[in-house]
């Protein structure tokens, strides 16, 4: 897949088969629209192309509204969309300029000015242009004075899957992983920095790593325990997670995302490691003690080895 950032460099594609979004996620009912893409794609001869923006509308639009939590990182979403056999991404910068362009607008410099749409696959509730003002049928009554074809994914189609980034991020809320991987059809997945922490696993036989997410928007599931797989730069492990503050041994309250990587014995500061949510295991507990905690981790682990099979 080959990834552009910027108009000027897109280039001319004979037969294009667009579509556009923010993909959040790149979920089960985005999975239906991008099969149907490049199903197209291959029966014309033509290049799939998928557009969407960063940042995500949301900040831009409301940037006084900071309740926002996405699902997919730009980076992850790169990779989601690779996963999905497109042949080009367009990631448009979103500013405030480009929310103002009309319908029109859009579809001139954007769908056929840069991307040469030859024809155009949307899902059922698709809008654009300014305050959402071009929609399907907008599309349908202008299809032969734009030159191409637009196909919309039939409601039924989206809703048979019952699924919505919302929804998602819902479940992730409560902590509902498994809920979350069905609509996205994988685990969920988190991407840190290993830094310090205070090293007191390590002195009850279960040293962790600790996290540091650098994007601020990305979705961090519920407070609790959870089973994990570890994608570290030395391979795949289990492991077991605890997003929390941890009230045990610390009154200050701040959240921390600590796994402890079962059967693993290397050195993970300063690298980047992924975690698959596989299971959700418990709540966050204080316990009286460090003795009371450590007979807690051997069940969690019972657990969570259980759970990752």
């Amino acid at each position: 897949m080959i990834v552009i950032r910027e108009l000027k460099d897109f280039p001319e594609l004979p037969q294009a088969v667009v579509t556009s979004g923010t993909f959040d996620g790149v979920h089960v009912g985005h999975q239906k629209i991008l099969s149907r893409l490049t199903e197209t794609a291959r029966q014309h001869n033509g290049q799939s192309v998928v557009l969407t923006y960063w940042p995500h509308p949301r900040t831009v639009l409301n940037p006084n509204d900071t309740s926002l939590r996405l699902l997919s990182t730009i980076e992850e979403r790169i990779e989601a969309l690779e996963n999905y056999g497109v042949d080009y991404l367009l990631i448009l910068p979103f500013t405030k300029e480009f929310a103002q362009l009309s319908s029109e607008e859009y579809i001139q410099q954007i769908l056929l000015n840069t991307l040469h749409t030859k024809k155009l696959v949307i899902g059922y509730d698709h809008h654009f242009g300014r305050n959402r003002e071009g929609n399907f049928d907008y599309l349908q009554q202008n299809a032969a004075r734009y030159g191409f074809v637009v196909e919309e994914i039939p409601r039924q189609d989206i809703e048979e899957v019952g699924v919505s980034s919302s929804k998602i991020r819902t479940a992730l809320e409560k902590g509902e992983v498994e809920t979350a991987h069905k609509y996205l059809g994988r685990p969920y997945t988190i991407t840190g920095t290993v830094v310090k922490g205070k090293q007191l696993g390590r002195t009850i036989g279960y040293p962790t790593a600790n996290l540091e997410v650098k994007d601020a928007l990305k979705l961090i599931p519920a407070q609790g325990v959870y089973a994990v797989l570890v994608n570290t730069p030395q391979g795949q492990y289990k492991g077991m997670l605890n997003i929390g503050v941890n009230p045990t041994v610390d009154d200050s309250g701040k959240q921390t995302i600590e796994v402890h990587i079962f059967d693993f014995n290397g050195d993970l500061y300063g690298q980047d490691i992924t975690l698959l949510f596989i299971g959700y295991i418990r709540p966050e507990l204080k316990f009286d003690g460090l003795e009371a905690l450590t007979q807690q981790l051997h069940q969690d682990q019972e657990s969570a080895l259980h759970l990752l099979g």
